[in-house]
């Protein structure tokens, strides 16, 4: 009799714990993570992106969806890099990116599918006024930072295999060079902090257009000083785990179809437009041309 008591409370908290594992999920990593959650629904996804969840568009997309398929996102904030480590290990659904190689790379391994383009934005080199490296005269983002390194001129680096990181490191090597000494500053931090830094530091540093646009404020003694590189325009791409991989992973799907929906699409290419006078972001339809 006891063991056939014992047999039954086991079953029921099996029962319970699998009813409860696509939240269980998304909640620890709501703690465990600087994020938010978007929408009450019962449909539950975890998404891990950095800059548009940083910066609001991802918080107008979700709420519009949740209300659209009765869902709740968990938002995890995470750059490129992490931010795919995450979906690899199963713990979020789905991954926001702008990494390009490394997306390729996932799919071939087969850990991550459904690659969808779904808008862009732009990297801007921006330091002080001054430009002590005298960057407004470079003919390329390499030759910038080129310029940076001869003059030992203050650069602060993400260090943080983000995306914007790897895309500093590739232009490192376009330019032949291995930073490294007193002048260059790796923050280990997000695009804000690390902007924050720069203007703290008088250094240059390189922030997505997105950012700059709506966080010029806190670097009053910096100004845009190079762009216009083809190689510093930035694609956005989303995926999702594999079909069964995580709880939550068809509910991603559906946000992915909806972003790249012309309601979606909508969303990004005005996101900013009326608060800043321009957009943060360029749809798919304009970033196509880059990807």
């Amino acid at each position: 009799m006891n063991a056939l008591k014992t047999a039954r409370r086991f079953l029921f908290h099996c029962t319970v714990l699998a009813a409860l594992a696509p939240a269980m999920t998304a909640s620890t990593l709501a703690a465990d993570e600087s994020g938010a959650t978007y929408g009450t629904g019962r449909n539950r996804f975890a998404l891990a992106t950095g800059s548009p969840g940083e910066l609001g568009l991802l918080k107008e997309l979700a709420e519009e969806f949740s209300r659209r398929a009765d869902a709740q996102m968990v938002w995890v904030k995470a750059g490129t890099g992490a931010s795919l480590k995450l979906l690899q290990q199963g713990k979020v659904d789905m991954a926001m990116v702008h990494a390009p190689a490394q997306v390729e790379k996932a799919l071939k391994e087969g850990w991550a599918v459904g690659k969808t383009l779904i808008g862009s934005n732009e990297f801007y080199i921006v330091g002080p006024k001054s430009d002590p490296a005298g960057i407004v005269r470079a003919t390329s983002a390499a030759d910038a930072y080129r310029r940076i390194a001869e003059a030992k001129a203050r650069f602060v680096s993400r260090g943080d295999n983000s995306g914007t990181h790897q895309k500093e490191l590739q232009i490192w090597q376009k330019a032949g060079l291995q930073p490294g000494g007193d002048w260059y500053i790796v923050t280990k931090d997000f695009m804000t902090a690390s902007l924050k830094r720069a203007n703290a530091e008088s250094a240059y540093f390189m922030s997505d257009s997105s950012t700059w646009i709506m966080e010029k404020g806190v670097a009053p003694d910096l100004a845009i000083l190079y762009r216009g590189d083809k190689f510093l325009v930035n694609t956005y791409h989303a995926l999702t785990a594999p079909p069964g991989a995580t709880p939550g992973r068809d509910t991603a799907e559906r946000f992915i179809a909806f972003v790249a929906s012309g309601e979606g699409q909508k969303i990004i290419a005005e996101y900013g437009r009326l608060r800043f006078g321009e957009g943060l972001y360029n749809d798919a339809a304009y970033a196509k041309q880059y990807d």
